[in-house]
């Protein structure tokens, strides 16, 4: 097979367009037998002039000739590896024990159950159908489930997302990952877009499908049941602790895989009282800043904008201070939400069902936070840092989890907002019009400021004095790191740190790929 990159095609290609210019690409006639889109992204960068940029599998005849007469570093021999999970040597009696149904949770007990493992899966929160209701009725009514929320609940912070699968890491099991995905109800366009993304309506579906073939291969899900306890001799795990179902049990086990989200701050206390090596961690806080979703599609492709899917958009800037500012999380024509997971703190993040089809795009406008901004030493001070600016933006929404929110050109005169201008806000229970200064650190309301300008010159209309700026995000990534060996055990044999919670993935693809890492281990102990 070969791979042909930088293609470039028009907007709206036909099969035998493309089937001629790859036929001229490698100076063929005729022999061209298969073509495979692998990627797709639109290049704007020259408008008018839009076009598509592929890069393609084609099974042909006598590749290696063609690899050899075309002599491009556009065309190579391609030889795919298929991921393999290694053999399985683990002859343990005792079911693994996996802690959290997010993509880490859901991979690792899912590739353990493919190779002959099955595990218990233990989840705080509620089935995706019925967390659904609960966080629906949140964002109407602002009543609080602080067991079942946007953060916890089968599934994990993603699937109240946008459900990127974009992922800067490079891995061989990112192919495998998506194609999981794909055959759990996925659409099949995530295997070839330049920034793939499922949508949360559709990922709701998708993480049900994953836990019915969990339990199809004989895992025990249990929902409502929480780790409270670890009960490990010397350095070695023996059981943990559960309350569930009205009740405290034991469950005997020798491995048991940690995977609770960046937002367990309970569990992570647990963690450290039982002497598991953590350490801080850098995160980044800041608001949602929300734009008219035209607005920036018809910045970025000019009059085509109307022809294309809804824009998105990757912005940075490195500050003289030394703060770094950069958006996050970029969710088109969809919602800012309320993602708090305890009572008096307020989070927003961001969400867009698979259409993107609403009139806004919202993004994380954040800034890097490192454990030198702590006010302690403690392991622990990046949560009661994160808590400290959530508590005070709980109380300047005026509670009942409004948040508050303020116009970009109000926000960069440090004024007040009255009103909303142009762009109406999404975040539902509701916005108070303020200044959001008050519940974010001075360098961080300073390096927005200083950075809004800087964005506009990247993207014109960023600072758009009518955009909306929500506080505060503060979720990002987790504050702490679980250390672990390079057989991803912690000190305490038989507890394997995962995911994103402890400080090993940053979005839903690396999450779902440290997890079947984490699950190789299992199976080789």
């Amino acid at each position: 097979m070969l791979r042909i990159n930088n293609i470039h095609m028009p907007l709206d290609y036909r099969p035998e367009q493309l089937q001629k210019k790859l036929c001229k690409t490698l100076r063929i006639s005729h022999g061209i037998q298969e073509v495979h889109l692998v990627k797709q992204s639109i290049d704007a960068r020259k408008k008018p002039d839009l076009h598509l940029v592929l890069s393609v599998n084609v099974l042909a005849e006598d590749e290696a000739e063609i690899t050899k007469r075309v002599n491009s570093n556009q065309v190579r021999l391609l030889t795919r590896q298929d991921y393999c999970f290694p053999p399985v040597k683990r002859n343990s009696s005792l079911p693994p024990v996996v802690l959290g149904m997010g993509p880490a949770g859901l991979f690792a007990a899912l590739y353990l159950a493919r190779n002959g493992i099955p595990s218990i899966v233990l989840e705080r929160g509620t089935p995706v159908e019925q967390r659904t209701q609960l966080v629906e009725r949140f964002w109407q009514t602002g009543e609080l489930d602080p067991s079942t929320n946007v953060q916890f609940g089968e599934g994990g912070a993603g699937t109240f997302s946008d459900g990127k699968l974009t992922t800067g890491t490079h891995d061989a099991r990112i192919e495998t990952v998506l194609d999981t995905f794909i055959s759990m109800g996925a659409p099949p366009d995530i295997a070839h877009s330049f920034r793939p993304h499922v949508g949360t309506d559709v990922l709701r579906n998708v993480v049900r499908n994953i836990r019915l073939e969990l339990i199809r291969l004989g895992c025990d899900v249990r929902f409502g049941h929480q780790v409270i306890g670890l009960r490990h001799e010397g350095q070695a795990l023996r059981s943990v602790t559960v309350s569930g179902s009205n009740t405290t049990y034991q469950i005997s086990t020798d491995a048991l895989i940690l995977a609770p989200g960046h937002s367990a701050r309970d569990t992570f206390a647990l963690l450290k009282d039982n002497g598991l090596p953590m350490q801080q961690k850098p995160f980044a806080i800041g608001v949602r800043i929300e734009h008219l979703q035209e607005a920036i599609s018809r910045t970025q492709y000019g009059e085509a904008w109307d022809r294309l899917p809804p824009s998105d958009y990757r912005l940075s800037c490195h500050l003289p201070s030394g703060r770094s500012v950069f958006s996050f999380c970029v969710c088109p024509g969809g919602s800012v939400v309320a993602s708090a997971s305890s009572p008096g703190h307020l989070v927003t993040n961001g969400m867009s069902y698979r259409a993107r089809d609403g009139l806004n795009i919202n993004g994380g406008l954040l800034v890097g936070i490192t454990p030198e901004d702590f006010s302690s030493s403690d392991v622990l001070a990046g949560v009661q840092f994160q808590a400290q600016w959530e508590q005070l933006a709980y109380q300047l929404g005026g509670g009942g989890f409004r948040a508050p929110a303020q116009r970009v050109a109000d926000f960069l005169a440090e004024r007040n907002s009255t009103c909303g201008g142009s762009v109406q806000p999404t975040y539902h229970p509701g916005v108070t019009w303020t200044n959001v200064r008050r519940c974010l650190p001075p360098y961080v309301s300073d390096s927005l400021r200083d950075a809004l300008p800087i964005l506009d010159r990247k993207i014109h209309g960023f600072a758009d004095p009518d955009a909306v700026l929500t506080g505060v995000e503060t979720r990002s990534s987790s504050p702490v790191k679980i250390l672990r060996d390079n057989l991803c055990q912690s000190a305490i044999l038989g507890i394997f740190p995962c995911g994103e919670g402890c400080g090993y993935a940053g979005g839903i693809m690396s999450a779902a790929v440290d997890g079947i890492r984490v699950a190789e281990s299992v199976a080789q102990l």
